[in-house]
Order: structure tokens, then sequence, then C-alpha cells
């Protein structure tokens, strides 16, 4: 089982993702993504989808016409871990 991110861990992960928060409720990495229109917006999803299916680690998300918000957390660890810092970095990449 991977382990849940030290506080130090988690601010230093925070530090390094742009545009990235933290929600301390849930302890999420959490992103808002805002697009052209709904095609480009579903369009990354897509391609979300394929790296989250690769990595075995999947999303909470919702989509509204452009807009794509997008929640990491690890539930079998009780919060974010560094699966959820890689995912991001990931996603990262296709902006």
């Amino acid at each position: 089982m991977v382990e849940k991110l030290t506080d130090a861990q988690r601010i230093e992960a925070l530090g390094r993702l742009k545009g990235w928060g933290h929600d301390a409720k849930t302890d999420a990495l959490t992103r808002d993504f805002k697009f052209k229109d709904f095609s480009e917006a579903f369009a990354f999803m897509t391609r979300v989808a394929l790296l989250a299916q690769a990595a075995n680690h999947h999303p909470e998300w919702s989509n509204v016409y452009n807009k794509v918000t997008i929640c990491l957390t690890t539930h079998d660890a009780g919060g974010m871990t560094a699966r959820d810092v890689a995912l991001a970095e990931a996603i990262d990449k296709l902006t």
C-alpha cells in the first residue's frame, strides 16, 4: 500500500505543481481547467483518462461545458500520496 504524504512532502509537492491546490477536508490535489469549448474539454478528459488508466489511478472529476475540475486523492491511503502527485505532473504535461 502506498503511504499518505507527510505535511512537509505535501507542501513540497504543491510548490512544484503550478495551478494545483490542496483541499484540506479531503486531503486532495485539486485544479480547475478551462478550454475554448466543450470539444476541447472533452478531448482533454480523454487524454487524462488514458494516463489514469495506464497508471491504474483514477481521478474524481467533473465537466461543465468548457470547464474540467480534477480532484486527486488516494482513498486506500486516506489522502494525498505520491501517486496523486505523479498523475498531476503527467496531466500538467498535457496542457
